[in-house]
């Protein structure tokens, strides 16, 4: 059966499950669902179907792909999912190249092409920049960016694991020589901040600084890992996340404190600390969007009640440990 538009009101997993909400970024003639859902880890075609019709069904029209997950079988699925459904004018694809070892302007173009033959599209809504390369002029980059956009090949580009420093400069160099500009940022951000990178090269947005750059320019961030990546459903570190992670990552006494915190709030909200966890990164005072990743039905239906919890400025001072 195929997924109802977009223009008509969503229906929900179940009874109770708050509405999708939805945000802006400029470029893009639609609405972007505030959660993303995030293609990686659906290993068969019936599998990704079944949680992208269930995601679409709540409402879900963004979804977030890259060159390299799975050696490419989740763009394949994902292509194959909206071209049966016919909701390619529906919904929002986010594609991400050009990751380290590759991370290099002529891999954006080969990657590319590549990327949207797999998901069967000719032009990706939005173009992330996988890492960057500190050894490559970030003029280049925006040069072949701006190609790829007069091309009609993306709408609108941005970095994923970029400083706020060479996003700036690469801007200066776009506003400088007309091109086009870098239109949003994809770091990690969540309510535990990352101690060490989970991978080489990552970069979180969730500092003082950054987040004043976002917030004064009210650049759209859309975050990886916004849930620490399970850090929040255990009131401590026994939960199935491999531990070197959660000790290298994310797990300090801060982070314990905020996820103490976050199982407070949770209990007065009557809902889970991963849902006050990902409210928190949508109530930031920035255009902020969460990448999510449900490998099940049951997953995706835990994650949707974030959606209902409207959390005040007091307690986002406390459970970011300011109050």
């Amino acid at each position: 059966m195929k997924p109802k538009s977009q223009a008509n009101p969503p229906k929900t997993l179940s009874s109770g499950t708050p509405s999708m909400t939805y945000g802006r970024i400029a470029g893009l003639d639609r609405d972007i669902s505030k959660l993303v859902m995030g293609c990686d880890n659906q290993m068969t075609f019936p599998h990704a179907q079944a949680m992208f019709d269930a995601w679409f069904e709540a409402g879900g029209n963004a979804f977030d792909t890259a060159y390299h997950y799975n050696k490419g079988l989740q763009e394949t699925f994902l292509g194959q999912w909206h071209t049966q459904r016919h909701v390619r004018d529906d919904i929002v694809i986010t594609v991400k190249g050009a990751c380290v070892p590759h991370c290099n302007p002529q891999a954006i173009r080969d990657q590319l092409q590549v990327s949207l033959d797999r998901l069967q599209i000719d032009c990706a809504d939005l173009y992330f920049m996988h890492r960057d390369n500190l050894d490559v002029p970030v003029g280049e980059f925006i040069d072949v960016l701006h190609e790829e956009t007069q091309a009609g090949r993306l709408r609108i580009a941005g970095g994923s694991n970029w400083s706020r420093a060479r996003f700036e400069e690469a801007n200066a160099y776009a506003e400088k020589n007309g091109k086009q500009k870098l239109s949003f940022l994809g770091n990690n951000f969540s309510l535990a901040k990352m101690i060490h990178p989970v991978w080489p090269g990552c970069v979180t947005a969730n500092t003082p600084n950054f987040r004043a750059f976002l917030e004064t320019t009210q650049t759209p961030h859309l975050a990886w890992s916004s849930q620490a990546r399970g850090y929040f459903i255990s009131p401590d570190t026994r939960i199935s996340t491999p531990k070197w992670e959660h000790a290298n990552a994310w797990d300090n006494a801060d982070n314990r404190m905020r996820r103490k915190r976050a199982f407070e709030l949770a209990s007065q909200h009557g809902v889970t600390a991963m849902n006050i966890a990902a409210a928190y990164v949508l109530a930031q005072a920035f255009p902020s969007f969460a990448l999510i990743g449900p490998r099940t039905l049951e997953e995706l239906r835990t994650t949707l009640p974030a959606l209902g919890i409207h959390l005040t400025a007091q307690e986002i001072a406390y459970l970011d440990l300011r109050e």
